[in-house]
């Protein structure tokens, strides 16, 4: 009885097409809907007045944590304790070009 209800805001992609308006009228009455493809869930069309889309933020990627998602190398540094620095970078305009920079003092 309830996956009846629940499968009623599923749809497959075609069905989604063929009848766009009919799901837009259901998820704007507050009832998310589920489109799939090949059998997949793809996307969910929901009333914009009730859900705020906000992007994920990019987590700030290290080295630790490059070495900790690597299946490679993870648990080798044991007991490390990484030291968070700014890594300096190297300007290359002197061995690459002639001439006076404005922002060298």
């Amino acid at each position: 009885m309830h996956t009846r209800k629940a499968e009623a805001n599923i749809w497959k992609l075609q069905d989604a097409k063929a009848r766009f308006s009919e799901l837009v009228r259901k998820a704007r009455a507050g009832a998310p809907q589920k489109v799939t493809v090949h059998g997949k869930d793809a996307v969910i069309v929901a009333d914009a007045e009730r859900f705020e889309v906000r992007p994920k933020p990019r987590p700030v990627k290290t080295m630790a944590d490059f070495i900790e998602g690597s299946k490679k190398y993870r648990g080798v540094p044991e007991g490390v304790e990484f030291e968070r620095m700014p890594m300096p970078v190297r300007d290359k305009r002197r061995e690459i070009f002639d001439g006076n920079y404005s922002d060298e003092e």
